[in-house]
């Protein structure tokens, strides 16, 4: 199974040349967001910027969507465009959104008006964008992509399980291609619950290699990438395996090691544990933030380095740890790469990208 094109929208822009921009420039500051429970009534959040689409075309098409699905929709267009695959709309294409959260924003919405208003007053539209497979469902219209659709919904690991069905999918030919992202959205329940039960970075930075405490940035965004079995002339990677838990274990050491570590856990040192001292260990939460699926957006940049042959510096390289951290950018021989995912249980899960051949 092979990446052939990747799609991204975050706090830094829609598409991959502005992730690419993001890796090159390294941590900047993220946005400061009114919050009654923070201090100073305000806390850092990486938020998207819908508004900023360079084409508003696609968006045109679904102006009654909600946020979650209209970033979902802009990263899922330019995994496609970025593909360069041609007559897509022709093939059976497969499209699996993963999200640890989906539309809760919009669900609360309902729950809101139906307590305002009573039931008599609720906006059909809202109650259609809070079902759970209504960004999916989006992105086919938009897109015009025939083939089969799913969703994909768990706390952590949810992006390692869509690519582990995108694998299936593409091997028993049950379609041509896959659409396979992850999108998650920032709302004022998530950031109060976070808020109460993990410590919010006070200078908006996340530190990824201390493990121990922990600090986070909340943050949203969506990252897709279109799959195949063919070797494009435009394609990133390869992707050998997606194990998960005891499956986690692999045969060969990877060059690098991305980590999803954000602060979304209280500890984070079991990721020390799993580092292997022969690969560079690097982590690029500080650039989109906090959240359950940010591996989607690791993905990303694993693909990207394969392709380019390049290191991108982590953008916060504080190392309490001694970890041999990726501290500069430049050109790399890169073979295999492991995006490498921890929960509090101790449950793991690797995402093995490598170089074409």
């Amino acid at each position: 199974m092979n990446i052939l094109g990747v799609g991204t929208i975050f706090q830094g822009g829609v598409g991959m040349r502005s992730f690419e921009k993001a890796l090159e420039q390294g941590w900047t500051k993220p946005s400061d967001m009114d919050a009654k429970w923070a201090a100073g009534g305000k806390h850092p959040v990486y938020q998207v910027n819908i508004d900023a689409a360079p084409d508003r075309a696609v968006l045109k098409k679904i102006r009654r969507a909600d946020r979650l699905s209209k970033m979902a929709v802009l990263a899922a267009a330019e995994a496609v465009k970025d593909s360069a695959v041609a007559d897509l709309q022709h093939k059976s294409v497969g499209i699996i959104l993963a999200t640890a959260f989906g539309a809760h924003v919009t669900t609360f919405g309902f729950l809101d008006t139906i307590l305002d208003f009573g039931e008599a007053a609720v906006s059909p539209t809202i109650f259609s964008n809070s079902v759970h497979n209504a960004a999916a469902s989006y992105i086919s219209t938009a897109l015009d992509i025939k083939g089969p659709t799913l969703t994909v919904t768990q706390f952590r690991f949810s992006f390692a399980a869509a690519l582990q069905l995108a694998a299936t999918w593409l091997e028993l030919s049950r379609c041509d291609y896959v659409l396979a992202g992850a999108v998650d959205q920032l709302g004022d329940v998530l950031e109060y619950v976070a808020s109460r039960k993990l410590a919010v970075a006070a200078d908006g930075k996340i530190r990824p290699f201390s493990f121990q405490p922990t600090a986070h940035v909340p943050g949203e965004g969506a990252a897709f990438v279109l799959l195949g079995n063919e070797q494009t002339g435009h394609a990133y990677c390869t992707v050998p395996s997606i194990a998960v838990n005891d499956d986690a274990e692999q045969a060969t050491t990877p060059d690098v090691i991305i980590i999803d570590a954000d602060g979304m856990q209280p500890d984070e040192s079991i990721y020390a544990s799993q580092v292997s001292p022969a690969s560079i260990v690097t982590a690029y939460s500080p650039l989109f933030g906090s959240m359950m699926t940010g591996g989607m957006f690791n993905t990303a940049a694993a693909a990207l380095m394969l392709k380019r042959q390049q290191y991108y510096a982590a953008p916060v390289a504080d190392n309490p740890r001694g970890l041999k951290i990726m501290d500069r950018s430049g050109p790399a021989s890169i073979q295999a790469i492991d995006c490498l995912c921890c929960d509090c249980s101790g449950t793991k899960a690797a995402i093995r990208l490598a170089a074409l051949r």
